[in-house]
């Protein structure tokens, strides 16, 4: 049965201009992109979306980062997504990430890793309907 699971591109990221290449990686890894769309978040939005980590020690550092420019915000569609997609995209420290992922290729350091991806099925579903109605969806 087919899952749903969130990308976000970071703001390091699409600094780099490197968004092309991330979304070209999770294509060929046969995911279905439903919708896309490149936004700001604002720091209500960014407070919101890691409400989950607020009592952590860098949620402060975490929101400014997140809000410090675009992201590309995709919800993705594929059988086992969120495990598959987590693989893809490696661990948070790209110097722990296995060679080939999303991190290990692209992401700078463990805050400024790249992309976004959901922890669990029922995340999943949940941040993807945080940024897409579900007409946007196709």
């Amino acid at each position: 049965m087919n899952q749903r699971t969130l990308c976000i591109i970071k703001p390091d990221a699409v600094r780099k201009k490197i968004q092309g290449s991330i979304i070209q990686k999770i294509s060929d890894a046969g995911f279905r992109i439903l919708g896309m769309k490149m936004i700001f978040l604002s720091d209500s939005d960014a407070g919101k979306f890691y409400e989950i980590h607020k009592e952590r020690p860098f949620y402060k550092e975490l929101c400014t980062f997140m809000t410090s420019g675009p992201v590309v915000v995709i919800a993705l569609e594929k059988e086992n997504a969120v495990a598959d997609y987590r693989k893809l995209i490696g661990a948070t420290d790209p110097a722990e990430a296995e060679e080939g992922t999303i991190r290990k290729l692209y992401a700078d350091s463990k805050s400024e890793n790249a992309v976004h991806g959901s922890d669990s099925e029922a995340n999943g579903i949940k941040e993807v309907a945080f940024f897409f109605a579900e007409y946007e969806l196709v």
